[in-house]
């Protein structure tokens, strides 16, 4: 199954009060494998960036001013996400975003139906537990000794390493990145077969006592006086 994991950057905290989205980092995973495709783009916010969220990403109004318009750039982002679903960390922030710019485009929003949330996912899972990104990859072992300050498509890819740990570790991410790629039946986008094992083949092993194993046992339980299965 194809999903993106995305994430943004923006102006604050609340479109409603004018904040803007000013960063996309989407990376797009097929059955939790991450493709290597990606989709990463700034966005020109006309407005001013408050020095709060600038400490955050580091986005400077000088940065992002030549940095195109969202309504320029919406159909690249669309066509990439296409109609699968959407992960993100506090999914609802982003995806308030992501719609609210859709929306001053004059473009149909995004269906919540299709928002995935790791903060939920990780709550279930780690009930009680820090749920923020730092603290999720710190507790899989995921290095991000690189993130000195908030990115969009650097966060989406330390994002897309914790959703694979929290459906259920690198261990299924591992199997399925060694599968082959067969040509598609008709009417299917892909398909992927598992090779068969190619290691020679051993018998189980047996783990049945055997019967002077059997016997030292019978002995060992005779000598004990008043057994607690006897009582």
């Amino acid at each position: 199954m194809r999903e993106i994991v995305f994430d943004t950057e923006t102006t604050g905290l609340d479109p409603k009060t004018g904040d803007r989205m000013v960063e996309i980092g989407c990376v797009e995973m097929v059955d939790l494998v991450p493709t290597g495709q990606t989709f990463h783009a700034y966005y020109n916010p006309e407005r001013d960036m408050p020095a709060g969220a600038e400490a955050v990403h580091g986005l400077s109004a000088i940065f992002l001013a030549d940095k195109p318009l969202f309504r320029d750039g919406a159909a690249e982002l669309l066509e990439f996400i296409g109609d699968s679903p959407l992960v993100a960390h506090n999914a609802g922030f982003d995806f308030g975003f992501l719609n609210a710019e859709l929306g001053l485009c004059g473009l149909e929003a995004v269906c919540l139906t299709r928002m995935i949330d790791t903060v939920a996912l990780a709550k279930k899972r780690h009930p009680g537990a820090k749920l923020s990104l730092d603290a999720l990859c710190s507790r899989y072992g995921i290095d991000r000794s690189h993130r000195v300050k908030h990115g969009a498509l650097l966060d989406a890819e330390l994002l897309a390493q914790v959703y694979i740990e929290l459906k259920g570790g690198r261990q299924i991410g591992l199997a399925l990145a060694a599968e082959i790629e067969t040509a598609a039946p008709e009417g299917l986008s892909e398909a992927r077969l598992r090779p068969a094992p190619t290691g020679e083949y051993r018998s189980p092993r047996p783990h049945s006592a055997s019967i002077e194993e059997l016997a030292r046992h019978a002995a060992f339980v005779s000598k004990m006086q008043q057994p607690l299965w006897q009582r």
